[in-house]
């Protein structure tokens, strides 16, 4: 740890020194915030991460275009519309909203992000776009509150969060926000994210920083099993705290990191709480798998089953499902060295019940709380992981057997 002391924050996206965000309504949804600009006053260092989904929204290609250039200054985000499966038009929109974007704040169009979330296959309003862009520029402001609510889609409430980190006694933040309610699996969710900090940190070690972030937090989330068109992170570095760069291994890297993945994984977590008709979070830990590699694969099984997930809704301790998914998983398993508990209860040891009609009521009542955790030992080694998930139901169900909105 060496003198590095990490905290929590209030804040987000605008936490970290020099920058700026806003959140409009310009028309691309009836009546919500659609519209959301992020400014850095500077030109930044730039990272991301995106889908692996091989069908990509117009902003996402863009994007991942620009990336290679390892510079960013500000980010232009659209709810309402993915501008996903739109042709060649859906590439001139995005590049349209780019260069709107760029000529409003002055800045070079090539450092200039687009994203977009909302239902796929059809055109963007440009027009409302071309009203919002220099409406968010005059409104940019040093609270995040009103950008962060504008990216939503059917999400209930917004997601931020902002930790800072002295290192040596140099301070620096890094804030964020996120989006995402379904259409959430590892590789990656139906997310937009922006990450800022004020920190500075040489491009390699960035994108290996990010990429790190990204594996233990949205990697490691699933509400239903879909991966989205659309998935962007992205992570801006301006330097603005003042604190030396950041160009390899040492302290000030590791404290960063922690700084990074600990922001990473409290929005992650934000998005499964505010699934898609969920009732209840759930932390579902593998350990004593053969490798890391096998847990990974046991635990996100577990937390992608739809048969798991509905009864863990319906307080049902049913861990012969637990087990049945870390069979299918692909993992190493030997039955008789398994053991389940749910919450700190003991529900199965060495693949068979633990006898005790004390168990099963223990668990149902542990079942009827909102946080929810369930735990596998294999018995075979020392590899272990933890993921998260929500409950699955019928209200996830009618969300998304309704029309396309």
């Amino acid at each position: 740890m060496g003198d590095r002391v990490s905290r929590l924050i209030q804040g987000g996206v605008t936490s970290a020194q020099g920058f700026l965000a806003s959140g409009v309504h310009c028309g691309v949804k009836p009546q919500k915030k659609d519209l959301t600009l992020v400014f850095s006053r500077v030109p930044a260092a730039a990272a991301g991460v995106f889908t692996t989904n091989k069908v990509k929204a117009a902003p996402v290609l863009l994007d991942m275009e620009r990336i290679r250039s390892g510079r960013g200054q500000a980010v232009v985000l659209n709810s309402g519309n993915a501008n996903a499966c739109t042709g060649e038009q859906g590439m001139r929109d995005a590049r349209e909203m780019a260069q709107l974007t760029a000529q409003t704040l002055q800045i070079s169009e090539d450092l200039v992000y687009v994203c977009s979330t909302g239902p796929i296959g059809h055109p963007l309003p440009m027009d409302a776009i071309r009203r919002g862009i220099p409406d968010a520029a005059r409104q940019l402001s040093a609270d995040g509150a009103a950008a962060a609510e504008a990216i939503l889609t059917t999400d209930t409430v917004p997601k931020t969060a902002a930790v800072q980190v002295s290192v040596g006694g140099q301070v620096i933040t890094v804030g964020g926000m996120t989006k995402g309610a379904a259409m959430i699996h590892p590789q990656m969710a139906t997310t937009l994210t922006v990450l800022t900090t004020d920190a500075a940190v040489a491009l390699p070690v960035l994108q290996a920083t990010l990429r790190r972030a990204t594996d233990l937090s949205y990697n490691r989330i699933t509400v239903d099993g879909n991966r989205s068109t659309n998935d962007t992170i992205l992570l801006l570095a301006n330097g603005e705290s003042g604190a030396p760069e950041i160009t390899g291994p040492g302290d000030a890297l590791d404290a960063f990191q922690e700084a990074l993945t600990a922001v990473a994984v409290t929005l992650a977590k934000m998005i499964v709480r505010d699934g898609e008709g969920a009732t209840k979070m759930i932390e579902v830990t593998v350990r004593g798998a053969q490798s890391e590699e096998d847990a990974h694969r046991a635990a996100l099984a577990i937390a992608a089953s739809p048969l798991v997930k509905t009864a863990l809704g319906g307080a049902s301790p049913n861990w012969g499902r637990v087990l049945a998914a870390v069979g299918y998983s692909g993992a190493e398993i030997q039955t008789d060295r398994a053991s389940v508990r749910i919450g700190p209860v003991l529900v199965a040891e060495r693949g068979a019940p633990v006898g005790e009609a004390q168990a099963l009521y223990d668990a149902v009542k542990y079942l009827a709380g909102d946080d929810i955790q369930v735990s596998v030992d294999l018995g075979l080694g020392k590899g272990e992981v933890t993921v998260w998930t929500c409950d699955l139901t019928e209200e996830y169900v009618r969300e998304n057997a309704g029309p396309i909105t």
